[in-house]
């Protein structure tokens, strides 16, 4: 399969996905008990006002109705105005998605450097004292919820050693750095605000390391799996007869041919961070998209649920299509024509 079959194959199956999960949105979120209009117009409003509420909403037309209109604002390039915020969905998920970029490339990053070096050491000490506990942090990382690491991780570096802040994005008394890239640890680096930078990289720390902590398992043991069928090859065999070192036929020749089938788990990894970052950024009141999805699904709020799931499905196919060419271009074999 060359480049761009691989790219109209992807466009077709992004068409597909965004189609679906508007679908499968659009019928759960209105499955949801309660009335967003109601919601709005306050428990002492009458009903004439709320009727008139749900009419300047559409939700007093048939579903189908409401859907095809969604779906055609949405060939348009518009996700509806949120019902809790009354500003369009597309300018609240500018405000949010950044912060809550921010925190899924740090997490990647730190599940990555972290990762790879106890997936090579769990590898070339396979059924040693050093492989046993690289897996059973895996396992504890695959299974242990992020809601209930980040509540742990508040309480003992927060609340018992105060080592690091609680919560939020930024100190109360500071101002955000110039909105450059919507990063602040870059913001600030580039406006040279050093004070920022510190206090934002601090409020970082703990979200992304829970965060990270969750990926971390599934890294160590894709570059495990990976680095045993590479030191199983002829070829390490013979660079080991020729006189090469164990650790540089492990790290010039073993893992750069096992990062190569890692590279579609690493980088699908970033989709699963953007998703994962909802309960993480709710437990440590971090300001991002998944802080904002979590208040308008109390509020009923149709559109902004519909238009999170549609971005961040969106940047999960987007971030695959890159995976794929990525793999590519590390391994040319696998884009001839049969």
């Amino acid at each position: 399969m060359n480049v761009w079959s691989l790219i109209r194959q992807r466009c077709w199956g992004l068409v597909l996905v965004m189609f679906g999960v508007c679908v499968i949105t659009f019928v759960i979120s209105h499955l949801i008990p309660g009335d967003p209009a109601r919601l709005l117009a306050g428990d002492r409003a009458s009903d004439e006002i709320v009727q008139h509420i749900r009419q300047q909403l559409g939700l007093d037309r048939p579903l189908y109705i409401q859907f095809g209109r969604y779906l055609w604002d949405l060939l348009h390039g518009d996700l509806g105005s949120s019902i809790r915020t009354g500003r369009p969905v597309l300018d609240d998920l500018r405000t949010f998605f950044p912060a809550t970029l921010e925190l899924a490339f740090c997490a990647l990053l730190l599940a990555i450097v972290v990762g790879i070096p106890l997936g090579v050491l769990s590898a070339v000490y396979r059924n040693k004292w050093p492989d046993h506990l690289v897996r059973l942090l895996s396992v504890t990382g695959i299974s242990t919820p992020a809601f209930w690491l980040g509540l742990g991780a508040i309480v003992v570096f927060y609340g018992q050693l105060n080592l690091l802040p609680g919560g939020g994005r930024l100190d109360d008394w500071l101002e955000p750095p110039r909105h450059i890239s919507g990063f602040y640890l870059l913001d600030s680096l580039l406006t040279g605000n050093s004070e920022v930078f510190w206090s934002s990289l601090q409020h970082l720390i703990l979200p992304a390391v829970t965060l990270a902590f969750v990926h971390l398992g599934v890294v160590a043991r894709q570059i495990r799996s990976a680095m045993l069928e590479q030191l199983g090859e002829d070829y390490i065999r013979t660079a080991r007869a020729n006189g090469l070192s164990r650790w540089r036929v492990i790290l010039c020749h073993a893992l750069p041919n096992a990062l190569i089938p890692s590279v579609t788990v690493l980088g699908l990894a970033l989709g699963d961070l953007l998703y994962g970052a909802v309960l993480t950024e709710t437990v440590f009141s971090w300001p991002g998209m998944g802080a904002y999805v979590v208040d308008s699904i109390q509020a009923l709020d149709f559109p902004a649920v519909m238009g999170f799931a549609v971005v961040v499905s969106f940047a999960y196919v987007v971030v695959n299509l890159i995976v794929d060419l990525l793999y590519l271009w590390i391994d040319p074999r696998m884009g001839r024509e049969e």
